[in-house]
């Protein structure tokens, strides 16, 4: 069974809080209790906004487009397009370095809210194209 209230939440939490920084999303899409899975995201509500906020300082034009979205029973999986330029500074000072990465995310939720989450971004496709990963030369040292 499709939930169609599922798909439209999981779209405005990459369309307002990722894409434009419009965090107060996030208290109406997630209880207090909802459970992080990521590997190193804050698992609460300030935590989620802190970890977009430091994606924004780092990107200031990141954009998230969804390729597509699957709804099933309480669960539903994102394939969607990062994109951002770091002119804020990552894992450094900022170098100018654009990248386009897809992102997988799983949500499960009840009464209308995500209450946990799982997430798949392609941290190696961002690193090589930021150019942060160690060149053929550095590596043979």
């Amino acid at each position: 069974m499709i939930n169609n209230d599922n798909l439209k939440t999981a779209r405005l939490v990459i369309d307002e809080a990722f894409s434009k920084g419009n965090y107060k999303v996030l208290y109406d899409c997630f209880p207090p209790t909802f459970v992080e899975h990521q590997f190193g995201l804050h698992p609460s509500i300030e935590g989620l906004q802190s970890d977009i906020e430091f994606l924004r300082q780092a990107f200031p034009d990141l954009r998230l487009v969804i390729e597509s979205m699957v709804a099933d029973g309480d669960k539903v999986w994102v394939l969607a397009k990062a994109r951002g330029t770091n002119l804020g500074g990552f894992m450094g000072p900022p170098n100018g370095k654009s990248f386009e990465i897809w992102v997988f995310d799983l949500l499960r939720f009840e009464g209308g809210l995500i209450v946990e989450h799982w997430g798949s971004p392609d941290r190696f496709a961002l690193l090589a194209q930021l150019e942060m990963l160690p060149q053929k030369e550095q590596a043979r040292r």
